[in-house]
């Protein structure tokens, strides 16, 4: 099952909006078929940049792991756990930053970028955890010997990085770790309500899971074509927000749709209120799951324990490896 094995894991920062959802744990749902899966919850990646301000952290974790079911991760079928709850992820991380040079983490694509962007909002991250970042990333991967990891395009960097340190580890010690590959995924992207991207900081985002209420408020919000003043203008839909939502929540109608709004044949509202209907209908699975799911706090905490019981398995295993390879006592 080695060959199948995919290894992914998301930092905990409170709700998920449906942009979350369409990017990567759609993609997370439809890979547990076809793969042996263990995703985490990665709770000390959060500290590399929420280090000073931990007070929402228990509370976005237990989101998180509500959202992830809600969604449809089966926790039977695949490893569902929380990352500090496997202290040799930290293990693994301590022996990789032993042998790996400061220059190939300050030369992460990303890296300057994100030092300046947030410095700018107010945060000091000149710390060893962002910059090695990186570091503990590939420990993550590697300690379930994982084969591949899902990814969009502006994350391969990051895994040939990976790459990089697996085959240094494995010519200075021995060879036991396969160098993991990047599965690249399909990432749909939803614009936010206002068009920009959907951002919790821009506050134009549909929480995953929201009420009908909540949902229908959202969708009638959302930015139309401009131009378009009477209900018998042509629209212009590729500008238009709502045909974006449109195009994943409307498939069997979505050509119809884009037919009338251009000739001028269906008004905004009535064009809204359709979106409401087809986005009710798809998300109900999901809102109703996870009314259930945040009724019972303690089978969220049995499902995480669960999870790191069957995550210490595998990684206390190769830990074995690990210290056998580095002739560590």
């Amino acid at each position: 099952m080695a060959e199948k094995r995919i290894f992914s894991g998301m930092q905990p920062s409170g709700r998920f909006h449906l942009g979350n959802y369409m990017g990567a744990l759609k993609n997370w749902v439809d890979l547990q078929n076809d793969y042996e899966c263990y995703f985490s919850i990665v709770d000390i990646h959060a500290l590399t940049s929420g280090y000073s301000d931990t007070s929402q952290l228990k509370e976005n974790i237990f989101q998180m792991a509500v959202d992830w079911l809600s969604a449809g991760l089966n926790p039977e079928k695949n490893v569902v756990f929380l990352q500090s709850h496997v202290k040799e992820h930290a293990q693994l991380h301590l022996y990789l930053s032993m042998n790996t040079p400061l220059s190939w983490l300050e030369r992460v694509p990303t890296y300057k970028d994100k030092l300046q962007q947030l410095g700018e909002a107010g945060k000091d991250i000149n710390t060893y955890g962002f910059l090695g970042y990186p570091v503990l990333m590939t420990a993550d991967i590697i300690l379930y010997m994982a084969r591949y990891v899902p990814v969009g395009e502006d994350q391969v960097p990051h895994i040939e990085l990976a790459r990089e340190m697996v085959r240094r580890f494995n010519y200075l010690y021995k060879p036991i770790f396969p160098e993991p590959e990047a599965l690249l995924t399909e990432a749909k992207v939803l614009p936010g309500i206002d068009g920009r991207k959907m951002s919790k900081t821009y506050d134009n985002y549909i929480p995953l899971g929201a009420s009908p209420e909540q949902l229908r408020e959202k969708v009638a919000q959302m930015i139309t074509d401009p131009a378009r003043i009477r209900k018998t203008d042509k629209g212009h839909p590729d500008i238009c927000t709502v045909d974006a939502f449109h195009k994943h929540f409307s498939k069997g109608e979505y050509a119809g749709i884009r037919t009338n709004c251009k000739n001028g044949e269906i008004g905004c509202v009535a064009c809204k209120r359709s979106l409401s209907d087809n986005m009710l209908l798809a998300l109900a699975p999901i809102y109703e799951r996870r009314q259930e799911f945040l009724q019972k706090p303690r089978y969220i905490e049995e499902i995480l324990d669960f999870g790191a019981r069957r995550a210490r398995e595998r990684a206390e295993q190769t830990m074995d490896e690990v210290r056998e390879a580095m002739r560590l006592w």
